[in-house]
């Protein structure tokens, strides 16, 4: 199944990430699941940005799932640009996105993601309203 990324979306933020040797595969390409690892990093860099730090006695954002389209192989040696966009504010979740493309290779989409984030009072372990600031953050 291939989820498409809406074109409709905002850029929250961006950075490079290089690709580490060991991050091959047998296939010698970067292994699928260092994928998933390149936009949780941007993720968190993005939250940890705003000043969006989970607060376990308190509230945070949670994802609640995530999804990868692979479109062409990444390679060592190189630099991975991660570009992370947000959008869809509900009452309680929202959606994030980000492209992978080379850095070397500007406008090549290599892959694509995204996740669902909900978010919780963790003390309770239920999903809450999601603040007004945060709203802000990923409206477009």
């Amino acid at each position: 199944m291939k989820y498409e990324i809406p074109e409709l979306k905002k850029l929250v933020y961006e950075m490079r990430i290089p690709m580490r040797w060991g991050d091959m595969d047998a296939m010698g390409h970067v292994n699928n699941t260092l994928y998933f690892r390149y936009l949780e990093t941007v993720r968190i860099e993005w939250m940890r940005s705003i000043g969006c730090q989970p607060d376990p006695a308190g509230e945070g954002p949670v994802i609640v799932n995530a999804f990868c389209n692979f479109y062409k192989q990444l390679v060592y040696p190189g630099d991975v640009l991660v570009k992370m966009y947000a959008s869809d504010p509900q009452r309680t979740t929202f959606e994030t996105w980000g492209t992978m493309e080379r850095a070397d290779e500007p406008g090549v989409i290599y892959a694509a993601g995204g996740a669902t984030t909900i978010w919780v009072n963790f003390p309770l372990q239920k999903a809450a309203a999601l603040p007004d600031w945060m709203k802000a953050q990923v409206s477009l």
